[in-house]
């Protein structure tokens, strides 16, 4: 719940201590913050600076996840995460792997920071011991300095300044990247986005001050029915550049289960060169 990860929030006006009074979030400096009937609250200053998933991507996602298609995954996601503390999920989406990683700590509890409402809206009830807030992942975030013990990023944007600062110094950061071969059987046939070869290494180049720990490397081949791979795309950032009719006619044409291959890597990332 909300009032569960107080204690590791902060005022995005001020940086202040924030707690719950009624229907709102608030600080000592009288800034306040509504908390939506959903059970989540935004602390968020102006616009964000990218537009979130949309409420059919959000669907879809839930739909896929949920079938259990991404098991592998969430399985080394929650076996990276393992340990004590409060779990940031950094565009946490609908709120699924922290989910996980939660169950498999009950004394641990997480924030789902997430800038779609639809997204906010399922992720606020993902869990008992979650928190969902919106929030912009390229601003500073409203979370304390050094107040989390791991970062989670599952195919999600990164800001190495704020995820630095919010981690404690012993903290991880847990980062979940696709690889060449992902949904390789898609790729061409269906005009999705590529992902290059050297991704790993962009990644890590995009996170000065982290050093790697650990890499996990998960590739296994899925069995999908058409609207499964209708979900599987539309989940994703394809869904942005593809045209839903076209799509739609593109899929009819694969054999029904296709094989498709999920190949990602699991980073694990510590503070220091």
């Amino acid at each position: 719940m909300l009032a569960d990860v107080l204690p590791y929030l902060s005022c995005p006006h001020c940086s202040a201590e924030l707690v719950l009074v009624g229907g709102s979030v608030r600080c000592g400096s009288g800034h306040a913050f509504d908390v939506a009937r959903q059970g989540y609250v935004t602390l968020l200053l102006g616009k964000a600076a990218v537009a979130g998933d949309s409420a059919e991507m959000v669907a879809a996602r839930e739909e896929f996840l949920s079938a259990g298609h991404y098991a592998p995954i969430v399985d080394a996601v929650v076996a990276a995460c393992a340990g004590v503390g409060c779990v940031l999920d950094l565009g946490a989406g609908t709120g699924h792997y922290l989910a996980a990683v939660l169950d498999a700590s009950p004394d641990r509890v997480g924030i789902a920071l997430e800038i779609a409402k639809p997204a906010l809206r399922r992720a606020a009830r993902a869990h008992a011991r979650l928190g969902a807030v919106g929030a912009d992942t390229w601003r500073r975030l409203p979370v304390r300095d050094g107040a989390v013990a791991v970062a989670l990023n599952v195919f999600a944007p990164r800001n190495a300044a704020e995820i630095a600062r919010v981690l404690a110094p012993d903290g991880r950061l847990v980062v979940v990247a696709p690889t060449a071969a992902h949904l390789g059987e898609l790729v061409s046939g269906l005009g999705l986005l590529t992902v290059a070869e050297d991704k790993a290494a962009r990644v890590t180049a995009s996170l000065p001050g982290f050093t790697v720990s650990e890499q996990d490397p998960r590739e296994f081949v899925m069995s999908l029915v058409h609207k499964e791979v209708l979900a599987l795309v539309g989940m994703g950032p394809s869904a942005w550049h593809v045209d839903a009719e076209a799509l739609a006619a593109k899929v009819a044409e694969l054999p029904s289960p296709v094989r498709v291959t999920a190949s990602v890597t699991v980073t694990t990332y510590v503070k220091g060169e």
